[in-house]
């Protein structure tokens, strides 16, 4: 009868135990996005920096989703929106130094540098308008969230 009493109290120590170390463990620190956005860009590592808008399209050779996208980013290119595609095979450099780490990635960017807008993985044509016309004329659109960076 000792020994079950000595055994069980043992367990009940070692529960006791355990719970304490548990409950002094620091909290897991917030949710991180699985492919981070860059909020800032140097616009002089783009084509025509002077430009008010820029679209920044990050891709790869061997991304399928790249593909299908790039002919839509580029048709966004006019006189006031410069769009640069930024390929990884022949442009590292400039994905490591942003931390790219998902593609297809589209940040749509002000003059100053400031990522207004991101979409990461395939998007449509239309989102991607209705993020440029949001960001240069805010409440235009009826999705003012679309791409939004949290």
């Amino acid at each position: 009868m000792v020994i079950q009493l000595l055994v069980g109290l043992a367990v009940a120590a070692i529960a006791v135990l355990a719970a304490i170390i548990l409950k002094r463990r620091t909290p897991d620190g917030p949710p991180r996005d699985a492919f981070p956005v860059p909020r800032q860009l140097n616009r002089n590592d783009f084509d025509n920096p002077s430009a008010p808008w820029l679209v920044a399209y990050f891709s790869s050779a061997t991304c399928a989703a790249c593909k299908d996208l790039g002919p839509k980013v580029m048709a966004m290119a006019s006189e006031k929106v410069a769009v640069s595609e930024i390929d990884y095979e022949h442009q590292r450099n400039i994905h490591d130094r942003y931390g790219i780490a998902g593609l297809p990635m589209v940040l749509i960017v002000d003059a100053d540098g400031v990522v207004g807008r991101a979409f990461v993985g395939s998007t449509t044509a239309t989102e991607l308008w209705a993020a440029l016309a949001e960001c240069r004329d805010p409440g235009s659109t009826p999705d003012p969230d679309l791409g939004v960076i949290l």
